[in-house]
């Protein structure tokens, strides 16, 4: 192993890291499970560490990492057969905590409304799950997204597409239930 700086295989690791959260969150997607995702990731950063050398300079490393994720999590599914659906569960962060000081109303209707998304997203079929979390979370370019899926980008649009309509329409109902519940408890 070589120890020049540009090119040493830590380097190149140390690139793709930044990643972490993102593939992390599309692991969940994929997985619905917490430890499941957490194995993905690391197995995709053994992969990537091992094919570091291959890669070219100036390679999308984001979207790299992002289709090595992917490939090993329709490999795992390949050799179950079955998927085990687990609900994602919720977690507070420190950021959470100090925002119910602020307004403790304010903060549960936040959080009422972010676990709605949440539930909605979850129910979407995997292709739109897929494409909402690389598109809004992760921030890919069509044409990134198109790459890492193995589609044409218009394939890429009309999912997407689907999807937020899908969402619109589920959230729409969800919300005007918990207004109608908020109207009542303020009354």
């Amino acid at each position: 192993m070589s120890l020049t700086p540009e090119g040493s295989p830590v380097v190149k690791a140390a690139a793709g890291i930044e990643y972490i959260d993102g593939l992390f969150s599309y692991a969940l997607v994929l997985t619905r499970n917490r430890s499941e995702a957490e194995d993905l990731v690391q197995e995709t950063y053994v992969r990537a560490i091992r094919a570091m050398g291959s890669l070219r300079t100036g390679s999308n490393v984001k979207g790299w990492l992002f289709t090595i994720l992917r490939n090993i999590w329709f490999n795992q599914l390949r050799h179950r057969r079955t998927a085990k659906i687990v609900p994602m569960d919720g977690e507070e962060s420190a950021m959470d905590i100090a925002e119910t000081a602020k307004d403790p109303y304010a903060f549960y209707v936040s959080k009422v409304e972010h676990q709605q998304v949440r539930e909605a997203i979850q129910q979407l079929p995997a292709d739109f799950r897929e494409v909402i979390l690389l598109r809004e979370f992760e921030e890919l370019s069509y044409q990134e997204i198109a790459t890492i899926l193995d589609c044409p980008a218009g394939t890429v649009m009309s999912r997407l597409a689907r999807a937020r309509n899908k969402l619109r329409t589920s959230l729409s109902t969800a919300f005007k239930t918990s207004n109608f519940a908020r109207k009542e408890v303020m009354e």
